[in-house]
């Protein structure tokens, strides 16, 4: 009894089939977390999603919401990162396409004049031949028995969604880099009013003192003190004024583009700033949070998926090339009847020496698997470091900034006090100078608290993975 005659074709079909399913790529495994499973802070902290609070929901100030949206329109860093991800969309899709045979149609013509008497033929003049032929073709299709080409698809798969995060956490940096810049301009702006309002006080001070002196009521002592509190305060007004210019420097680079002047202006810590208070997650929460985070983990998986072509590289590769059309001596009969023809040329190369290069290659890719792991891990601490500083920062600065408040109230009674005794000749003109002195510098140190407040807050929302909807 003879075999059917289809029963080879598609036992070689289905072995194929079988084949082609098979891939050399380790199994992945997320690893462990690297940190403890919860933060430690003062107070309990319902768990929540700052990701879902947009940017523009958090930093709700106009002046300093208009500056973000021009920075993320104009942002130079961002545009880059824009593209980084059309290009690794772009190499995706090329090793994607390596899964496909590629079929090209063709068209050609070969003229050849040979002289007279050239061969052994009857033909004692010259030849012209002419051949023209037209078909399709697979060039170099390689079967992917082993899944090398899956692999290398399956690496720029990981490396295009690595990228995409990785411009969504250029994003976060980018809003959050623009908002404690802002918040710089305006802590500055406020600490060159006060160097000012401070300057000019200090000043009538010493008008009232030189007047004094002139009188011979205050001595020459009296009238340097009350003059080294006015160079003083001049000195920090040229300090500010630097600091005011350089935060506009680094804000405009950071924007892309001119910023309005009314919004530099206009900038100061006295606003109304009330940034919503950021819930916190378990540390695994942060997966799906942070950008950062999940780019590592793309790109851990790329590596993963390179190992898989490495020890591909250690088995045959079969290629085939064919083509199927028409050729004639006459273009008139190119199409005609009996003019078909066809080429099949499968190509098989199997590795048997190469000087351990294979083996080196796979090597790499296991070492890059490791390093990758470490990235991963590495981003997971860095990503809980941040949102413990912000939760001690959120549990203390408001005890912090209560006390400085009253401090300063103390401090300016002390003041008022010691300059009704100078005036009263109970005390010298040197009680007014300490008290001023402890006056104008809790006031620095307000600002800069409430400055390290809202920066605080910042980090957290950051590192919670807001910023990245609008």
């Amino acid at each position: 009894m003879n075999k059917p005659r289809f029963a080879l074709p598609l036992f070689s079909a289905l072995t194929l089939t079988v084949l082609a399913g098979c891939t050399m790529e380790p199994k992945y495994d997320r690893p462990a977390l690297p940190v403890a499973t919860d933060w430690t802070t003062s107070k309990g902290v319902d768990a929540g999603k700052a990701q879902d609070i947009g940017w523009s929901q958090f930093f709700n100030q106009p002046e300093m919401k208009q500056v973000i949206t021009l920075a993320l329109a104009n942002n130079r860093d961002l545009r880059v990162a824009a593209l980084n991800v059309d290009t690794a969309r772009a190499t995706f899709q090329i090793d994607r396409a390596a899964l496909l045979p590629t079929l090209d149609a063709t068209g050609s013509q070969t003229a050849q004049h040979l002289p007279g008497g050239l061969y052994s033929t009857k033909s004692t003049g010259p030849v012209t031949y002419q051949q023209y032929s037209a078909g399709v073709g697979v060039s170099a299709y390689e079967l992917d028995l082993f899944g090398r080409v899956r692999s290398l698809r399956d690496q720029g798969l990981e490396t295009y969604l690595a990228t995409a995060a990785t411009q969504r956490a250029t994003q976060i940096s980018l809003v959050s880099q623009v908002a404690e810049g802002y918040l710089s301009l305006a802590a500055d702006n406020d600490l060159l009013k006060l160097a000012i309002d401070t300057a000019n006080s200090q000043n009538s001070s010493y008008e009232l003192t030189k007047r004094s002196y002139d009188q011979g009521v205050s001595n020459s002592q009296d009238l340097a003190q009350a003059e080294t509190t006015v160079r003083s305060a001049q000195a920090d007004i040229a300090q500010y004024t630097r600091q005011v210019r350089q935060d506009v420097n680094a804000l405009t680079l950071l924007v892309g583009a001119e910023i309005p002047q009314q919004l530099l202006q206009n900038a100061s810590l006295n606003n109304n700033w009330n940034f919503p208070q950021t819930p916190a997650g378990l540390p695994s929460d942060l997966l799906t949070r942070r950008p950062d985070i999940i780019a590592a983990e793309h790109t851990l998986k790329a590596a993963n998926a390179n190992i898989g072509a490495a020890r591909a590289a250690f088995f045959p590769r079969i290629s085939l090339t064919g083509s199927a059309g028409t050729e004639s001596s006459s273009l008139s009969n190119l199409f005609s009847a009996g003019s078909g023809a066809w080429s099949f040329g499968p190509s098989i190369s199997i590795p048997i020496f190469d000087g351990g290069v294979n083996s080196a290659n796979l090597d790499i890719a296991k070492t890059e698997k490791k390093i990758e792991i470490a990235n991963y891990e590495k981003a997971i601490q860095t990503a809980f470091k941040e949102v413990s500083d912000g939760l001690a920062g959120q549990a203390t600065y408001g005890d912090q900034l209560k006390a400085i408040q009253q401090e300063n109230a103390a401090n300016q009674r002390n003041f008022d006090l010691s300059q009704q005794r100078f005036k009263g000749g109970v005390d010298s003109y040197l009680s007014v100078l300490v008290a001023q002195r402890s006056l104008y510098a809790a006031q620095q140190t307000l600002i800069s608290t409430k400055l390290a407040q809202l920066n605080s807050d910042i980090t957290l929302f950051k590192a919670l993975g807001g910023g990245w909807k609008k």
